[in-house]
C-alpha cells in the first residue's frame, strides 16, 4: 500500500502592525500550535516575509524550510516552501516572477498589476518513501489586476506542464472558482490530468473572523495524483486570536501502485 504525503497550502498573513490583536507576533503560538496538529509533509506558505521566513526556519524545526523574496535584492514577501525532513531530497528549487521577464528579480506585468511583484516558487523533490519525483509549485496571484491574475495563472499553468514529473499547484490565486483564470488553469492541467482537488471547499478567506467572516473561496490545490476530499483546516478563533485570516487547506495524496497517477 502506498503511503500518503499530505500537502497544505497557507496564506500566513503578512506582518503588519494594523492588525492589532492577530498581528503576526501574537499568532505565533497559534500558527505552531495549528501546525503541530496537521503535521502536514509540504507546506506551501503566502505572504511569508523575510522575518517571518527566518522565524519558520528556527521554529519549525522538524522542517526545512526553502525560498527567496519576490523583491529584486531576493527580499520581501515570499512563498516559501517548508519540507518535513527526511522525507524528501531537494533535487532543485527555482523561482519565476509573474512578468513578462520571468528571470528578473521583482519584475511585474505592469497594466493592472498592483505595486506588488508576483513570484511562483518551485520545488522539484525525490520522496524518499515512494521512491518518485514530485514537482510542487506555489504561488500568490495579484490581488488587484484581473488581467495580471489571468497571466499569472497562464505562466503558472505552462510551469505545470513543462514538467514530466507528478505535480502539486497550490496557493493563494486570489481568484473565485468560476473566474476566467481558474477556468483557464482547469482546462489547461486537465490536458495532463491536473484537476483542482479544492474547488467547493468553501470560503477560505475570513478576515480574523472565523467561519462567521468566511467570504470567499480564494486558495486552492490542483495536482494530478491520487487525492483524498481536501479539507479546511478550523479555527474557532481562541479570545479572538486566529492562526490567520485564511483557513489553511490541506490534501493527502498518492502516487498510483503502477507508475501512472490517476
Amino acid at each position: 500500500m502506498n503511503s500518503c504525503i499530505k500537502v497544505m497550502s497557507f496564506n500566513m498573513r503578512t506582518a503588519v502592525l494594523a492588525d492589532g490583536a492577530n498581528s503576526f507576533w501574537e499568532r505565533k503560538p497559534r500558527i505552531l500550535a495549528m501546525l503541530e496538529r496537521e503535521r502536514p509533509d509540504i507546506i506551501g506558505f503566502q505572504e511569508v516575509t523575510d522575518e517571518m521566513r527566518e522565524w519558520l526556519g528556527e521554529a519549525l524545526a522538524d522542517y526545512t524550510v526553502v525560498g527567496c523574496g519576490r523583491e529584486k535584492h531576493y527580499d520581501g514577501e515570499s512563498v516559501a516552501i517548508a519540507l518535513r525532513r527526511g522525507a524528501f531530497e531537494l533535487l532543485s528549487l527555482r523561482h519565476f516572477w509573474l512578468s513578462h521577464t520571468p528571470s528578473v528579480p521583482g519584475s511585474r506585468y505592469g497594466g493592472d498589476q498592483s505595486s506588488c511583484p508576483r513570484i511562483t516558487a518551485v520545488a522539484e523533490l525525490y520522496c524518499k518513501r515512494e521512491h518518485r519525483v514530485l514537482t510542487v509549485l506555489n504561488t500568490h496571484l495579484d490581488h488587484k489586476g484581473r488581467d495580471a491574475r489571468y497571466l499569472g495563472m497562464l505562466d503558472n499553468a505552462r510551469a505545470v506542464l513543462a514538467t514530466d514529473a507528478p505535480f502539486v499547484f497550490m496557493g493563494d490565486m486570489n481568484a473565485l472558482p468560476d473566474s476566467p483564470e481558474l477556468l483557464l488553469a482547469k482546462e489547461l492541467l486537465a490536458t495532463r490530468g491536473g484537476r483542482c482537488i479544492s474547488e467547493g471547499v468553501g470560503a477560505t478567506f475570513h478576515g480574523f473572523k472565523g467561519a462567521a467572516g468566511a467570504r470567499h473561496e480564494i486558495d486552492y490545490i490542483f495536482t494530478d495524483l491520487s487525492a483524498a476530499p481536501t479539507r479546511l483546516v478550523p479555527d474557532e478563533g481562541k479570545d479572538g486570536l486566529y492562526y490567520s485570516d485564511h483557513f489553511a487547506l490541506t490534501a493527502e495524496l498518492t502516487f498510483s501502485d503502477d507508475g501512472l497517477n490517476d
